[in-house]
């Protein structure tokens, strides 16, 4: 997301801005990891934006060869209950190195289903990270993907799998495109850490903040478009990728009355094949993005003519950012991830009632223990997985839907503060089937976590 130069400096976790121009900014960050980074902010069409990223993130050591139990609340000098750790790699042992590549972002997993080996995918400001995890305690990072040539670095890299192909996106990257790569390359690499080439490219889109995918119907959708291609508003930018090395353009939709330019702008979403209360649309793609403004719910089942079905808004409103919705589709649980910047006392996550999903009804403001920032969440079974920056992975019992309960947690940057900014955890992995837990931190790189049996 975008924000003024105030949110931009908090939230990085800098001490300092220097201006040079009207339209340029340097902060420090010296809360970043262990060494701090500069911040080289840009202003443009919807505030400030983190353009490059300087510095050296060559302090932390990794930790390998054998689980960490969470002792009297702490692991290795990192803040636990509930969650052991498996395993830390610092960002300089994942491919990040001096300048723009010494921090991580997204994360996502692969399970090869034909050897049963687990892999991490970790985004970077300039390119993709690949991790064996298949033996946790010990994990081996195999090689970088680089970012397209001719796109710059920036801070927001995402990544999806669909079909053993990861689908790569990036923010603010200039002519970057969605990246296709083919993950079986990764069952015989031989001399570890390698270079990849892609398998394929879409050049639909130049820049996007996300990329979602529904793995029941093989589409894709990038959203939060820019800088280029078919932006859609910054909505929903549909690509078949049934054919998963021939990704081919197949809709464009946004909610209007949505977002901050009303386009129905997506920061990111989640689209499934709907199997809830709600009979109107079973069997139905639906789509719920968290569009900056609101919550968007719509059918996308027709490419050619998507419909929405309602959008929602609440108290406080800051930045919709992300939501997920429970096993059954009967809830949704949405993260806002500047509210705490802006006021919000304590770390918010909204809970709404989806059961009819022409009137979602807010249900419940669950308040977290600290103050930190919230970035994304995940559901598995009865938990809920959230990375809300500063205060690491916080893990919550949703049994009780409507009343979620934190149950664990493992803080990823002990020595900062639990309070509001983009330090930390950007986000999580919840679904290896070993129930191994995959984190990425900013500043610090790739943490694996065990969640302890939990009585529900």
């Amino acid at each position: 997301f975008r924000t003024s130069l105030q949110n931009a400096v908090r939230g990085s976790g800098a001490g300092t801005a220097v201006g040079g121009a009207s339209n340029v900014a340097v902060a420090g960050a010296p809360g970043v990891g262990a060494s701090g980074l500069a911040y080289v902010l840009e202003r443009g069409d919807y505030g400030w934006e983190s353009v490059q990223i300087l510095g050296d993130q060559t302090g932390l050591m990794a930790i390998t060869g054998g689980e960490v139990t969470c002792e009297d609340n702490s692991a290795a000098g990192y803040d636990c209950e509930g969650v052991d750790l498996v395993a830390f790699l610092p960002v300089h042992e994942v491919g990040g190195g001096a300048g723009t590549g010494v921090k991580v972002n997204d994360i996502w997993g692969w399970t090869d289903e034909t050897t049963g080996r687990e892999y991490v995918l970790l985004g970077r400001p300039d390119g993709t990270s690949f991790i064996d995890i298949t033996d946790p305690y010990n994990p081996a990072y195999l090689g970088n993907l680089a970012m397209t040539e001719g796109s710059r670095a920036n801070t927001w890299r995402d990544v999806k799998v669909y079909m053993d192909h990861a689908y790569i996106v990036a923010d603010g990257a200039g002519d970057h495109g969605v990246q296709v790569f083919d993950l079986t390359q990764l069952r015989d690499v031989t001399g570890a850490p390698v270079e990849f080439e892609e398998t394929a490219h879409y050049d639909g889109i130049a820049s996007a903040h996300n990329i979602v995918i529904n793995e029941e119907t093989g589409f894709a959708y990038s959203v939060g478009n820019s800088m280029g291609g078919e932006v859609c508003g910054g909505g929903y930018h549909i690509i078949n990728i049934q054919e998963p090395a021939n990704p081919t353009f197949a809709g464009c939709w946004g909610h209007e009355g949505t977002g901050r330019a009303g386009t129905g702008y997506s920061h990111d979403a989640q689209c499934v094949v709907y199997r809830g209360p709600d009979t109107d649309y079973t069997g139905r793609e639906i789509c719920i993005g968290g569009n900056e403004t609101a919550i968007s719910i719509a059918d996308l089942t027709d490419k050619a003519a998507p419909v929405g079905i309602s959008s929602a808004s609440y108290p406080n409103v800051a930045y919709t950012h992300q939501g997920w919705l429970s096993e059954d589709h009967r809830f949704l649980y949405v993260n806002d991830e500047i509210d705490e910047i802006q006021g919000v006392e304590r770390t918010r996550t909204l809970v709404w009632d989806v059961t009819d999903l022409d009137e979602p009804v807010l249900v419940k403001e669950h308040m977290g223990e600290s103050a930190s920032s919230d970035h994304n969440l995940y559901v598995r079974d009865n938990f809920m997985y959230q990375s809300n920056y500063a205060s690491g992975l916080r893990v919550l019992d949703i049994t009780d839907p409507a009343n979620p309960r934190e149950v664990g947690y493992f803080d990823t940057t002990p020595g900062l503060s639990n309070g509001p900014g983009y330090s930390g955890s950007w986000s999580n992995y919840p679904y290896f089937k070993s129930g191994t837990i995959a984190v990425s931190s900013v500043g610090e790189g790739l943490f694996l976590l065990r969640k302890r049996q939990i009585d529900t």
